[in-house]
């Protein structure tokens, strides 16, 4: 099926799945369909993690050392929903400065316009808790690096939905992300990014949902490369 990066509509996501249905070889869908998303996205994220190892272990290492300059741990974890609903802790460098809910806590008390965008968003454009060092990882998603352990351990996945905080699943209208693994790239990752409502993040997850496969996630992996170079990120 052609990919698009585009939102899809009810009537093509319709048309995705009575393609699989009404193939006319079924037998041969179903057994593509059964292998991915099922163990043949597994080995395609253990394989590409395995790969790309020894040069992610060195960026990480180089980062974590700038980070750390303020004497506090270069690393960050944050709880976050996964497959079927599933909490668990999603890895990052650490792009805040310490204490950083303590300060947003502050912060918003005092600010009644960031309050709004932080009611309506769940995150800040200009967050003022942000680091020079976290401002450089950030718009080169360099931050991200370390959820490849997690992609390890299989709480995610290379592509696929970007992971929700727990507080947003209130927000979240779709139910498609609960069936697949969150990754560290998807269509929504490089796409609109930040600058999409909880609506139009829920129908990104549901094209994805629609259009999984192999191809398709080598493809969002190539785009990945593209958004990453132009640094778009905040």
């Amino acid at each position: 099926m052609a990919y698009d990066m585009g939102i899809h509509s009810d009537t093509v996501r319709a048309r995705a799945a009575r393609e699989v249905l009404t193939s006319t070889a079924p037998l041969m869908a179903a057994e593509s369909a059964a292998f991915y998303p099922g163990p043949g996205k597994r080995l395609f994220d253990i394989l590409f993690v395995l790969v790309f190892a020894p040069a992610l272990i060195l960026i990480i290492s180089l980062l974590a050392v700038l980070v750390a300059t303020d004497g506090r741990s270069p690393f960050y974890t944050q709880k976050r929903v996964g497959l079927k609903g599933r909490i668990f802790r999603m890895y990052k460098l650490r792009s805040m400065v310490p204490d950083a809910d303590e300060f947003l806590a502050g912060y918003l008390a005092e600010n009644p316009d960031a309050r709004a965008e932080w009611d309506r968003d769940q995150k800040l454009k200009n967050d003022p808790r942000v680091t020079w060092v976290g401002r450089l990882i950030r718009k080169t998603s360099l931050d991200e690096l370390p959820q490849f352990f997690n992609v390890l351990k299989g709480d995610m996945s290379v592509v696929g939905p970007r992971p929700m905080l727990c507080q947003q699943q209130a927000l979240y209208p779709g139910t498609e992300y609960y069936e697949m693994r969150p990754g560290i790239t998807g269509y929504w990752q490089t796409s609109v990014r930040n600058e999409s409502s909880f609506e139009q993040r829920a129908e990104y997850d549901r094209a994805y949902f629609f259009n999984l496969s192999l191809v398709t996630d080598l493809k969002i992996v190539l785009r990945t490369i593209r958004v990453v170079l132009r640094a778009t990120g905040h």
